[in-house]
């Protein structure tokens, strides 16, 4: 798929507005059916990549809700190059790790996962919560990505609406995974328009154009002109997982399957 259905998408989010504060109703209601897109709905959507039993957490939720459940020193000895580390306040705390203090693979990462999994239009840096994030995929944890979408999908839904600056009667904020929300109507037989084009896939090309190489800490230097080395699926902690993110980096359509 190469398009997503905007008139769907914005249907979408304006039928899953929460009806009551604090009840999470996690389906919505376009083109004559309610269509669930809860964690479950979304995790058989895209295959199945984490099969939890009932109560189970996924290994990087259970670290993160630990007071002790990331190194932040490991985080920056994997993310950053040599000599870098996190962007501090004057307190001494750590925030985010900034672009330019990032490897390669990390970059590469970070535009995988705010464009497909916790979109964002804000590249510079990453948030301690996502560094742990990448942190957590290239140490092979296991990651319950639907649910990871899920809540976003839910914040993006309860948010009211911002005014564009020069077009009142127009919104100004941009709606995260269309081409998933396309797909996974188009997967309970919803009569969708593809119309609008998503970005591009990631290629080496890409990646060669737009990333400069930097080894992390430790790492033995890369040859010259080498290219940088593509995402490893294998650190993503399971083989659906895998195969999942094999899939982000092959189609970069907001994890449709199609």
């Amino acid at each position: 798929m190469t398009k997503f259905d905007p008139e769907v998408v914005l249907e979408f989010y304006a039928n899953a507005w929460p009806i009551e504060e604090g009840v999470r109703d996690m389906r919505s209601w376009v083109r004559g059916q309610w269509i669930p897109f809860d964690a479950d709905a979304l995790n058989q959507f895209l295959g199945n990549p984490l099969v939890l039993e009932e109560g189970q957490e996924c290994e990087f939720s259970r670290r993160r809700n630990r007071a002790d459940g990331f190194d932040e020193e490991a985080i920056a000895q994997l993310l950053c190059t040599l000599g870098q580390d996190f962007a501090q306040t004057a307190a001494g705390r750590r925030v985010r790790i900034m672009r330019t203090s990032m490897t390669t693979l990390t970059q590469m990462w970070m535009t995988l996962l705010l464009s497909n999994v916790l979109p964002s239009d804000h590249n510079f840096d990453l948030p301690l919560p996502k560094c742990q994030l990448v942190y957590a995929i290239l140490t092979r944890m296991s990651v319950h990505v639907a649910q990871l979408i899920v809540d976003v999908i839910y914040l993006f839904a309860g948010m009211p609406p911002t005014r564009h600056p020069l077009d009142p009667d127009k919104s100004n904020r941009a709606l995260g995974f269309p081409a998933l929300i396309t797909g996974l109507y188009q997967s309970f037989a919803v009569l969708v328009t593809p119309s609008k084009l998503i970005r591009p896939s990631i290629t080496r090309s890409f990646i060669e154009k737009y990333y400069t190489p930097r080894q992390a800490q430790g790492d033995a230097p890369q040859g010259a002109g080498a290219p940088p080395p593509p995402p490893q699926a294998g650190a993503a902690g399971s083989l659906g997982m895998k195969r999942y993110l094999q899939h982000l980096v092959r189609q970069q359509v907001a994890n449709h399957r199609r």
